[in-house]
Formats: C-alpha cells, sequence, structure tokens
C-alpha cells in the first residue's frame, strides 16, 4: 500500500487546498520569469529584426536603444563610401505622447529610411508596407488604429497603411513607423502656444531641439559577404567622431543598462516567492505529519524502518510539488495571454523551474521528517 497516496485520499480537500496554494506561488513565479523573458523580446524586437549587422552611433554613447544619440544626417553618404559597407539606412526612434481622437496614446516613434527601407522586414497583419515618402504609417494594434485610419499627429495628417503585432519598445508602447522626414517633423513638434510663450521669455527663436537640421539617431549597415568585418569597424572607428557597435554590443548596452535593474528587482521577486513557497509547504508537511503522529506511531511499533516513513513524507509532499507545478503551467498557459505586455514561457525556464520543485518539495519535507523522527512507538498509548 502507498501510505502517502492513502492520506491524500483520506483528506483529499486539504491536499486540494494545499496544492491550489502552492500552485499560486508557482504561477506568480512563472509569470514574473516570462514577463522578464517578454520584455527582453520585446526590446529587442527592432534590433533582431531590422537585418543591420552594426550601428553608427554618436562618440563615447552606447546607442539608440540604451540612451539617446545624435549624429548627422548625412553620415549615411560617408559610410556608403566605405570598402565593404553595404544596405545603408538611417535610423530614428523616440517616445511622445500624442492626443488622437480625444485619447491619449504615448507613442514609440520609429523610422523608416524609405525608400530604401519600405518596412519589409516588419511582419504585418493587415494593410501593406510604405508606398510614398511622407503622411503614411505602419502602427502596432496595440495603438488601437484601424487600417485606413488618418490620425492627426503634430500639424499633419497620416494614413495608416499597414497594422502590425507584438512590436513595442523596452516600456511596452506600440511602435508607430513612418518615414525619417516625418519623425523629424515629429520630434521637432512644438505646439504654437509653446512658441509664442518662448518668445516672450526669451525674447528670441529658442535654437532647434531634438533631431534637427536633418539629424538622425544611428545609422545602421551590412557587411558585403566575405569582408572582414572587423577591418571595416576599424576603419569607421578612426573617423573619432563617431562610435560604432555591432548587433552584439547593442543588445548588450541595452541588456546592462536600462534592463539591468529591472533584471535583479525580478529575479529578487522569483527568489523571495521562491523562499515563501517552501515556508508554505513546509508548513503543510509540518502540520499534516503532526496530525498522522498516531499512524507514524503505530508503525514504529509494528516494526516499521524510519526511512519508510520518511520515503512516505517526500513522497506526499513532491505529489503536492508536482501537481501544483503542473496546475500553475496550465493557468499560466490560459491567463498571461490577457496581459498587457508580453509574458513570453519558454521550454527550458519551464525545466528549470521544475527542477526547483523537486529542491522545494525536499526542502519543505525536511522539518515532517525531523516530526516524525522524534515520534516514539509508545506515543500510540497517549
Amino acid at each position: 500500500m502507498n501510505l502517502a497516496l492513502a492520506d491524500i485520499r483520506h483528506h483529499f480537500l486539504r491536499f486540494a487546498l494545499t496544492a491550489i496554494g502552492v500552485g499560486a506561488l508557482f504561477t506568480a513565479c512563472i509569470g514574473m520569469i516570462g514577463l522578464y523573458r517578454g520584455i527582453i523580446f520585446e526590446a529587442l524586437i527592432v534590433i533582431n529584426d531590422i537585418g543591420a549587422d552594426f550601428w553608427v552611433v554618436e562618440g563615447q554613447r552606447s546607442g539608440p536603444f540604451a540612451e539617446r544619440s545624435e549624429i548627422s544626417g548625412l553620415l549615411d553618404r560617408r559610410l556608403e563610401g566605405v570598402p565593404g559597407v553595404t544596405r545603408v539606412r538611417r535610423f530614428i526612434q523616440f517616445n511622445q505622447r500624442y492626443i488622437v481622437d480625444g485619447r491619449r496614446l504615448q507613442i514609440a516613434v520609429t523610422s523608416l529610411d524609405y525608400p530604401k527601407d519600405t518596412g519589409s522586414w516588419i511582419p504585418l497583419t493587415q494593410g501593406r508596407h510604405l508606398r510614398n515618402g511622407h503622411y503614411e504609417a505602419i502602427a502596432n494594434e496595440s495603438l488601437g488604429f484601424r487600417l485606413g485610419d488618418l490620425i492627426r499627429l503634430g500639424r499633419d495628417d497620416y494614413r495608416i497603411v499597414g497594422l502590425t503585432k507584438g512590436q513595442v519598445d523596452i516600456g511596452g508602447d506600440g511602435i508607430l513607423y513612418v518615414t525619417i522626414p516625418d519623425a523629424q517633423t515629429l520630434d521637432l513638434y512644438v505646439p504654437s502656444e509653446a512658441i509664442l510663450l518662448g518668445r516672450t521669455q526669451a525674447n528670441k527663436q529658442a535654437a532647434p531641439v531634438g533631431y534637427a537640421q536633418g539629424r538622425v539617431a544611428a545609422v545602421m549597415a551590412s557587411f558585403q559577404p566575405g569582408v572582414d568585418g572587423e577591418q571595416v569597424k576599424r576603419r569607421v572607428q578612426r573617423w573619432g567622431d563617431v562610435a560604432i557597435l555591432s548587433r552584439d554590443q547593442e543588445e548588450e548596452a541595452l541588456m546592462g543598462g536600462r534592463l539591468r535593474s529591472l533584471k535583479f528587482q525580478i529575479l529578487s521577486f522569483v527568489g523571495l516567492t521562491m523562499l515563501v513557497t517552501i515556508l508554505v509547504l513546509s508548513l503543510s508537511i509540518y502540520t499534516i505529519t503532526i496530525e498522522k503522529t498516531p499512524q507514524i506511531a503505530l508503525l514504529k511499533l509494528i516494526g516499521a524502518k524510519n526511512r519508510m516513513i520518511n520515503a512516505m513524507i517526500v513522497q506526499q509532499a513532491l505529489i503536492i510539488g508536482t501537481t501544483a507545478f503542473i496546475g500553475a503551467m496550465i493557468t499560466a498557459n490560459y491567463l498571461f495571454v490577457y496581459f498587457p505586455r508580453k509574458v513570453l514561457i519558454l521550454p527550458l525556464d519551464l525545466l528549470g523551474q521544475a527542477f526547483f520543485v523537486l529542491v522545494i518539495c525536499v526542502l519543505g519535507s525536511f522539518f515532517g521528517i525531523r516530526k516524525a523522527m522524534g515520534v516514539r512507538p509508545q506515543d500510540i498509548l497517549s
């Protein structure tokens, strides 16, 4: 007879409530790790999908994703003259708040260097890519626009010609793809009232700010097949006024910069949740062991070994933990799809968490085993 299963059958409600409580904690762990993975995935969408081997940014800067960068908009022509370089495109990305049809939206305006780049690398759910150099846009579905909508941004109207899904920046703001000139216009837009107020206070027009006078955030390019990429990067680096970063370096700058504190914060919460799970499971197993004191004493009286009793306690903890974790995985797959940010649940992460579940179950059964070891056969008489 399996004593652990027999105890679960006789106290099924207690087992179910314990498994649900522990499963809720496991679900939280899966969600927090998945949220971190999702934020990383969203932050690297443009870097990974845009198809550039390296980025040329402002000198002493880490690029347009980790921090603001501003370089000459004519730098792409200099870069096109470097041997071994192909597919040179300019890039701008910034966040700005707009009021569209009475809704206040935080939009990540991202540029496409039309006609070199029509956005063909962007996966569309509806519509088409850009065909004109002005006043067309591709919007992420999270912004709430529909195909064909005419939206007012700044002083101009933009037609939504394409819709995409999952295209957000590191802050979770939906991306709106426009051309380079349109992005520069939107970045420099200042309401008329603000201009008049500035003239009144300073008695003169303020100097242009942002991506003014044709400036951009970065220029990206690819290597020609068979070219020594390191030699090309050294040649560009000698210009002195710019920094050149590979795609891996851009990812490193983002991960070690804006995502660094977020990583430690989420992992700290995961560790805290794991600790609470161990305590909850330990308390449950300890309480169950106390309730079974007469049965344990009887087992010892008839000659049962401590090894068998300890195995029963560990087995019961493993059954609770395994059931809770399976329930947590099922809940996570149905629950987290409704979250506003992407929760990316990877099989490798689940495998690692399953290992920790086994460790938690063994640790959680320690206090129950210690209590069982202290039970004497004569306690059956008490």
